[in-house]
């Protein structure tokens, strides 16, 4: 009865697992459908858990979404204490996943390669708030009208509903790691006294 039970917790986690990396990829139900060829309502019914899930349905989201059978259904690797990353390139940078959970703040490795001429801002929005902290390199950092630039060392925090961007302020290889959440979900990290934005790093 108890691992019925156990089954039972696992496959009803499946349809906001599947939300949550459908909206983080940036896909609509309706290009999901076209890709898989699976009806836009079993898609729909599938997430919110009235549609259980089977093999035929997960493994084509599976290599939509690039990633391991075992992420969408939450498996333990058994007997596996490794961690395994898989990164994921976008926009010319790379992300490694560092949290598995659907929903709540996500955290990732992100890293922006080395370029011959730092490019030029190109400001986005979306919804969420982001915490990030600079590992190595001098990363520019554009939010509404201020401009910054962050050595190894050296956090911020943003609404992202702001105009923002991040690259490399001299053209060198910049990493970092970043907490990210939707609206009314922060990091609330703080490393020491809360001190205003220094004017001396503003570009």
């Amino acid at each position: 009865m108890g691992g019925e039970l156990e089954d039972e917790e696992v496959l009803g986690a499946v349809g906001p697992r599947l939300r949550a990396l459908r909206r983080d990829r940036g896909i609509t139900l309706a290009d999901l459908a076209a890709t898989t060829g699976v009806s836009e309502s079993t898609l729909s019914r599938l997430e919110s858990g009235l549609r259980r899930p089977s093999l035929e349905l997960l493994l084509p989201l599976a290599r939509i979404y690039d990633v391991p059978l075992d992420d969408l259904v939450g498996a333990p690797r058994t007997g596996d204490p490794r961690i395994h990353l898989k990164p994921i390139t976008r926009f010319g940078m790379t992300f490694v996943p560092l949290s598995r959970r659907p929903g709540g703040v996500h955290a990732f490795k992100m890293i922006i390669p080395a370029r011959p001429e730092p490019l030029e801002p190109s400001p986005q929005t979306h919804e969420g708030f982001e915490w990030l902290y600079v590992l190595s390199g001098r990363l520019r950092l554009v939010t509404g009208v201020r401009d910054l630039t962050l050595p190894p060392g050296e956090a911020a925090e943003f609404d992202t509903s702001l105009p923002h961007w991040l690259g490399s302020a001299d053209g060198g290889a910049v990493e970092l790691l970043v907490l990210f959440g939707l609206q009314g979900v922060r990091a609330h990290i703080r490393t020491g006294p809360v001190r205003p934005s220094r004017a001396g790093n503003q570009r």
